[in-house]
């Protein structure tokens, strides 16, 4: 199964002069958590969630309608290829403990969003003998991989002598 089967297309994006109040409406009006943040060249530069605007508004104790969001993105880009087969896909989310990713052309513009939402709606069960392209135990390992606790800066210090 490819990523262009199941991805979400058409996804809203803004750019990294947007305001964070101005990603904040383009999710709630598009029932969203997550936007790709590109250039002007239409290539994703970074990502902005929910999460981010809200950590955000309280660390700055700022207007988010004063914050843009190139102060707020990281620019690290975990995304897969509309041609990538679904597992390559999961096996990002995982390493990168992400629920959602781009999903980029080779030139680096926008396609859409795969996300976890996508991946457990088109799981199937197993039965029978030949197993399903994308399985519930596929979906399971890729949640328990990305809610597992990264090591804690100190613990990690600690146990390695650095």
């Amino acid at each position: 199964m490819k990523v262009k089967e199941i991805m979400s297309a058409n996804t809203k994006a803004c750019t990294p002069t947007n305001s964070l109040a101005d990603a904040a409406r383009l999710m709630w009006d598009n029932d969203c958590g997550i936007l790709p943040v590109v250039s002007e060249a239409g290539k994703v530069v970074g990502l902005i969630t929910d999460r981010d605007i809200c950590m955000a508004g309280c660390l700055q104790s700022r207007n988010l309608s004063n914050i843009p969001i190139e102060e707020v993105i990281s620019g690290t880009v975990f995304a897969c290829k509309p041609e990538d087969d679904i597992h390559i896909a999961l096996d990002t989310m995982r390493e990168n403990k992400v629920r959602r990713i781009p999903v980029m052309a080779a030139d680096g513009k926008l396609e859409g969003i795969l996300s976890m939402n996508d991946v457990v709606l088109k799981a199937e069960e197993v039965s029978g003998k030949k197993p399903p392209e994308l399985s519930y135990g596929d979906v399971v390992n890729t949640y328990k991989s990305i809610c597992q606790h990264r090591v804690p800066m100190q613990q990690a210090q600690a146990t390695t002598g650095v």
